[in-house]
């Protein structure tokens, strides 16, 4: 018999909506900071083009920045006003709407991040 943290709990509730995993409260809630957790970074900075799900309409992410929360929204809306457009930061990436890798690139790498071309 499966004990009951083994099998996961609840992940999704419609009252507060995400749960965590740890202390079963809504991630807004989280006291003990498990859904909070950054995923581990490898140093390299990637950005590629991609148009999956966006109805054909091509947008640059960058990925594997190792910032905070507002400096990587800070950062983004400097990538944004460089390049002319729009776009967001989603779960830690940052989406720039059309093709801009090659000046994307050029401006981490002015920043001092190693970045490298991802896909194709």
């Amino acid at each position: 018999m499966k004990s009951r943290s083994a099998s996961g709990g609840l992940v999704y509730s419609t009252d507060g909506g995400r749960m965590c995993p740890m202390c079963r409260q809504a991630v807004s809630r989280c006291q003990c900071g498990a859904s909070k957790a950054k995923p581990v970074l490898d140093g390299v900075v990637r950005v590629s083009r991609e148009t999956k799900g966006r109805a054909g309409k091509g947008v640059t992410l960058v990925r594997g920045l190792p910032l905070d929360v507002q400096a990587l929204a800070a950062l983004g809306k400097q990538l944004k006003t460089a390049c002319g457009s729009g776009g967001t930061v989603k779960d830690g990436v940052i989406e720039v709407q059309g093709d801009h890798c090659e000046r994307v690139v050029e401006m981490l790498k002015s920043q001092g991040f190693t970045v490298k071309r991802a896909g194709g």
